[in-house]
């Protein structure tokens, strides 16, 4: 498996982020073990202390707990947690500046789903 890191973002908060990610895409469940930091770092040739900061973030945010020798695993309600925090980030943070664009191209809501619709995207 191999992934291309951007130089803008630190790979920690990189790899926090794809977590996340297969969290809320349903890949990871509650329940689920992480696979451990010596894996992903031997995976993706990285420190493992940067699998380590990666993985204390989802702790302190409690997304991900520790179990004493057996390992990291997803928490109860981690996807809806995620869900929700996710949503209210879009809708304070990259929603505004979005409808701000569209509102100056012109383009309305029916637009953008019959955009979607044609291109076989669903709603």
């Amino acid at each position: 498996m191999s992934i291309t890191w951007s130089d803008n973002i630190p790979i920690y908060r990189q790899l926090r982020d794809r977590v996340v990610a297969m969290i809320l895409d349903g890949i990871l469940k509650q329940g689920d073990a992480l696979p451990s930091v010596r894996q992903v770092a031997a995976d993706f040739q990285i420190n493992p202390l940067t699998v380590s900061k990666a993985y204390q973030e989802l702790v302190d945010e409690q997304l991900v707990e520790k179990r004493r020798g057996l390992g990291m695993y997803v928490s109860d309600g981690a996807q809806a947690a995620l869900l929700t925090s996710e949503r209210e980030q879009f809708l304070q943070q990259e929603w505004p500046p979005l409808y701000a664009r569209l509102k100056r191209m012109g383009i309305d809501l029916k637009t953008l789903l019959s955009h979607a619709e044609k291109n076989g995207e669903s709603a």
